[in-house]
């Protein structure tokens, strides 16, 4: 986090070497682009050695240059303003092909998820999803598309579902008003991290309901009172984040959902076709 790195720095400053200074001046002054830095890279500007970045991150008590860059990319996209984003972004792709650094940046977001996901409590997840009297799916603002996708996709196996209208705080917890012990809240919420969700989370705690987390990292405001954490790599593409991890976590949810509910799920579907058949839901005139 931001106070915790800058605090480092501040505490130690005086007994740096004149290189850590530099690399610690270069840093406060320019943190949201040291974020996406090589060792190598932050070393050139600040005028120092590679190895010199990478002693001083140590110093600072991180196991590595990779955990104090994460760090500051965290702080990045937490603290960020949408335009100073784009100014980020466009510095960091350059004049390089946008689609290709897109695509390869998103496809190395799902390596590390399936690398680092905890996977007990992805199947805690599904089975207290399963047992749940009442399911609550929120998400605010960007995650307001998958709560929806989510509960586009669960709603073909469950009836006991309620997509949280998330207009305003007081009428989510208006919503959240019989939450109970015996229910799941899947709450999803991605940096920027929305206040309203947080409350709501604390809430349904309160409530005693279990609380699924669907969010980039143990250290997300949602995980602190969650029973499980799905964390899924998520970073910033301009001024939007990148989605498409914590969406195939929402895919692999469905697909495990239906593997256990096969039977149910079958004649609930079997019925649906019926009802889109008679409605002429969808074109079957194709050439």
């Amino acid at each position: 986090m931001k106070e915790s790195i800058f605090k480092k720095i501040e505490i130690g400053y005086d007994g740096f070497s004149k290189g850590q200074k530099a690399i610690s001046d270069y840093i406060i002054g320019h943190y949201e682009k040291a974020a996406y830095m090589t060792a190598a890279k932050l070393g050139e500007l600040a005028n120092v050695s590679e190895s010199t970045v990478v002693r001083f991150a140590c110093q600072l008590g991180f196991d590595g240059y990779p955990d104090f860059q994460k760090s500051l990319r965290e702080l990045v996209r937490t603290n960020l303003t949408s335009f100073e984003r784009v100014e980020v972004s466009d510095s960091i792709i350059g004049d390089k092909d946008i689609l290709t650094q897109v695509l390869l940046a998103d496809a190395e977001k799902l390596r590390n998820t399936l690398d680092t996901i905890d996977r007990k409590a992805f199947e805690d997840a599904v089975d207290k999803i399963i047992t749940a009297k009442r399911i609550y799916i929120l998400g605010v603002r960007s995650s307001a598309t998958l709560a929806g996708f989510l509960h586009y996709n669960l709603r073909m196996a469950f009836d006991n579902l309620t997509l949280v209208q998330t207009t305003s705080g007081s009428e989510m917890l208006e919503q959240l008003m019989h939450i109970s012990k015996d229910d799941v809240m899947i709450a999803i919420s991605f940096p920027r991290y929305s206040k309203r969700i947080v409350n709501a989370v604390e809430f349904a705690r309160d409530k005693g309901a279990d609380i699924i987390a669907l969010t980039d990292s143990n250290a997300s405001p949602i995980a602190q009172n969650a029973d499980q954490v799905l964390a899924a790599s998520s970073d910033m593409a301009s001024f939007v984040d990148s989605l498409v991890a914590p969406m195939s976590i929402i895919n692999a949810i469905a697909v495990s959902l239906a593997k256990k509910k096969k039977e149910e799920l079958t004649i609930r579907l079997k019925t649906l076709e019926k009802i889109w058949d008679d409605y002429d839901v969808y074109d079957k005139n194709y050439e």
